[in-house]
């Protein structure tokens, strides 16, 4: 069964969300602060973190840059009633995955929990499929039906990334960090730069995915 940790300190919250998420089949853990949502993530499994961002002892961006630092592989959705674009954006870039305002629908939270959960799915897979697009991790290989595309590899280390997180905003640092090295320095437009010319090489392909950039945060690709 899939265990959700829920951190929030106002426990009709923890409540309510707990009631609507176990009544879909998902496990619920509850922690009333983020020092005890980290000892929980520190000592036993857990598949999803949804945590708030205003917590005693330790926050909500604290504890996702905690969790980030040794767990890259479990999706972290932000509830807080900041919903201001500079708070997003802080999110986004030590690590969260998607983000919620408070006050919030429930049936929206859940489907949006299914949606990260299934995109952390197809990140665990090593051929991801774009329309008629293969993309392989394995041999770096991109393949259109019998034909072959030849791409750089930086390019496909970028298509993959964005393509193995469909939907997923991954800001210029996160992207520069991840696959050119956090000891890159060089300039962080080159991700604009890589950018464009991939949007170049597969106009063609535009029906079955687009790479959108998102306004003041930064990249992300949505399929069809």
């Amino acid at each position: 069964m899939t265990k959700i940790l829920v951190a929030d300190d106002d426990k009709h919250i923890r409540e309510l969300l707990a009631l609507f998420l176990n009544a879909e089949g998902f496990e619920i853990v509850e922690a009333r602060d983020g020092a005890e949502a980290l000892r929980i993530v520190e000592n036993s499994h857990v598949d999803m973190v949804i945590l708030d961002i205003m917590m005693p002892h330790v926050n909500g961006w604290d504890l996702c840059k905690a969790i980030r630092e040794y767990h890259a592989d479990i999706p972290l959705l932000m509830v807080t009633a900041k919903g201001e674009t500079v708070q997003k954006v802080k999110g986004f870039q030590l690590g969260t995955d998607d983000y919620v305002t408070k006050p919030f629908d429930p049936l929206e939270l859940v489907m949006r929990v299914k949606a990260l959960l299934k995109r952390y799915r197809i990140a665990s897979s090593q051929i991801v499929q774009l329309g008629e697009l293969t993309l392989n991790r394995g041999s770096y290989q991109v393949t259109r039906g019998e034909e072959r595309i030849s791409l750089p590899l930086k390019e496909f280390e970028l298509l993959f990334k964005l393509a193995n997180h469909p939907g997923q905003i991954f800001t210029r640092e996160q992207l520069i960090a991840q696959i050119w090295g956090k000891d890159y320095e060089g300039d962080d437009r080159t991700v604009d730069v890589h950018i464009k010319r991939l949007r170049e090489k597969f106009a063609g392909d535009v029906p079955s995915f687009q790479i959108e950039t998102a306004r003041s945060l930064g990249y992300r690709l949505v399929l069809a």
